[in-house]
This record gives C-alpha cells, structure tokens and sequence, in this order.
C-alpha cells in the first residue's frame, strides 16, 4: 500500500519549547485516521506542521514520497471553526469557490466550470440554497458544512480537518462521517484531529494517539485499548477504562456476528 504522508523525527517548538518530539510515522493512502489526545497534546500543532504552516524544528515530512511543495496542491484542509473569521464579508458560494483557485493557475478566473464545480459541492452537504448568504449568518453546522464544500471543490488525494464535529448538531456530524466515508471509499486519505473518544472506535480506520510524543499509531482495533489510553492521557479521564471494554465488547460482538 502506498504511503500518503510520512514523518521522520518531526519535532516542532513554540519559543524554544517543543511542543512535538520525533514523530516517526507512515500513513497509507485510503485510510481515514483520527488523531486523539489530551488539550495541549499537540494535534492541532502536528496537522498545521506538515501542512508547512508552522516551521519544523527538526525532521522532515513527505507527501506522497516527495516533499510537500511538489504536491501541495493535492492537499486540502479544513480548518477549525474557532480559527476562522466569520464576520469577513465572503458568501457561502465564494468559500466553495475558494476549492477551485488551486487548479485555476495565477492568470485565470473563475468561470463557468468552477461554478459547477462549488454548486455541486455545496448540493452535496445541502447548502447549496444558502449559496448568497453571507458565512457568519449561518449555524455552526452549516458553517462546518461550507468548508466541506470547499474541500470537496478542491478534489485533493490527502486531506487534513481540526475538529470537525465540534460544535455541529447531530444530523450534521452524521452527514460529516458519511462523506468522509464516502472520500475514503474513492481513495482518498483524510486525517482527523478528534476530541470524543466514544465515536473515535467507530469513525476511524486508524488512530494516532498523540501526547507531544507519538504513543501508538496502527489498526483501531490494535491502539484503542484502555493500556495504550492510559499511557495517551496519564490517567486522567477515568471513563477511559469503560470506553475502551465497551469499543472491545463491540468489536468482538460485530466479529462474531459475521461468523457463519
């Protein structure tokens, strides 16, 4: 299986502190992988480094084999909803627009074929009749929803999204793990920063677990176990222990269930 993105010995720091420590990793491609970990663990930080949006300290990154710059444009993001400025005045129809720039080419405008390629994007997270509206006059799942757009408008092979679910109903994160599912099932790599570990077993392929350092990183069914929690959090979430037998009850449940 060929390799999405890979990490040597990444290390990253804030005013001299390292906020990262050696990350050594290899994601294969057509994998949805969730990153989990304690607040200040560093995930937000991980994604925003390999992107080359924070400097590396230390290490290097690879994007398809190569470096980043010789395939950024088959990368996309979703950034998180606290970081983004909704009272900019952009319309829902110009942030999906925004998916189209990278293959537009310095010179270009947007035409007619862009248009379509933002209108059936947003058709495709139901947004597509709030296209004139304005993006801060919209709920916070609809606002989740917009960025989709933009991300499936870029048509990109990896893509990586801080926190997607927070903050959105439960209809629209429904909607969100669908078409994530849907990216996977065309081949597309798509790496998650998660915040609740009860949907984490059932949303992801694989899972990163992070605490400044690398704790585990492989099959769900291999890294979710209360051991490796505990080792990712230190203790402190005792529910931990529940969450992990119930994801172990579960998935011995669904293999038994396909046993003839």
């Amino acid at each position: 299986m060929s390799t999405a993105l890979e990490t040597h010995d990444l290390t990253v720091t804030y005013d001299k502190k390292p906020v990262l420590y050696g990350i050594d990793l290899e994601i294969p491609q057509g994998q949805l992988v969730g990153i989990i970990g304690p607040n200040g663990a560093g995930k937000s930080t991980f994604i925003k480094s390999v992107m080359g949006v924070l400097p590396v300290t230390g290490g290097w990154v690879k994007v398809f084999g190569e470096p980043l710059a010789k395939n950024i444009t088959r990368v996309g993001y979703v950034p998180q909803r606290g970081s983004v400025d909704w009272d900019f005045p952009v319309t829902v129809m110009d942030v999906a627009l925004q998916g189209t720039y990278g293959k537009l080419g310095m010179f270009r405008r947007v035409g007619k074929k862009e248009r379509k390629i933002a209108s059936e994007a947003l058709d495709k997270v139901g947004m597509l009749d709030y296209a004139k509206r304005q993006i801060g006059n919209l709920s916070g799942g609809q606002q989740q929803r917009v960025f989709l757009a933009r991300a499936i408008a870029q048509d990109c092979d990896l893509y990586f999204m801080d926190e997607p679910f927070v903050g959105v109903d439960a209809a629209t994160e429904s909607a969100i793990i669908t078409l994530l599912q849907e990216m996977r099932a065309k081949g597309k790599t798509v790496v998650v920063v998660h915040h609740d570990l009860q949907t984490a077993p059932e949303y992801f392929d694989m899972l990163m677990l992070l605490n400044m350092r690398l704790v585990a990183f492989g099959p769900t069914s291999e890294v979710f176990t209360k051991e490796i929690l505990q080792k990712t959090y230190g203790g402190k979430l005792t529910i931990l222990s529940e969450i992990a037998t119930e994801a172990a009850k579960n998935d011995l449940t669904k293999t038994h269930s396909k046993t003839p």
